[in-house]
């Protein structure tokens, strides 16, 4: 069993670079969907799980792709919630599925950079602060 896993999306790359003891299932772009398809079947356990996904989703699976990954997880786990503005319906999605398992739920950082999507590198420190 792994100690630390960050998985999802671009938000989890950046996240993972302040977690350097963590492995890293994670991909720039990469929607539930795809993530579940490529990696749910070998993902491997953690003691701890952040996970970044929901951003980049695009139909309506979101719901049963993040309720199947989180099925599949011992441990605890910290759900990074989606953009505000942009994916309102995945931020409540998630915050069910983390309300479900007792998860712990992290909002986005005050620093984010001009897309409003992702963090500034002050905003990935303070992510990966609040996955410790």
């Amino acid at each position: 069993m792994l100690d630390c896993l960050v998985m999802g999306d671009s938000i989890a790359v950046g996240t993972a670079h302040f977690r350097k003891e963590c492995a890293v299932i994670a991909k720039s772009g990469i929607n539930s969907t795809d993530w579940k398809k490529k990696h749910l079947a070998s993902m491997p356990n953690a003691k701890t799980t952040i996970i970044s996904l929901g951003s980049n989703d695009w139909d309506k699976m979101t719901a049963n792709n993040l309720h199947a990954i989180r099925s599949k997880i011992d441990g605890k786990v910290y759900w990074i919630l989606p953009s505000l503005t942009r994916k309102p319906q995945e931020r409540q999605v998630v915050r069910e599925i983390a309300n479900e398992f007792g998860d712990t739920v992290i909002d986005r950082p005050k620093e984010m950079s001009a897309d409003g999507i992702h963090p500034t590198y002050n905003g990935y420190k303070e992510l990966a602060e609040k996955t410790k």
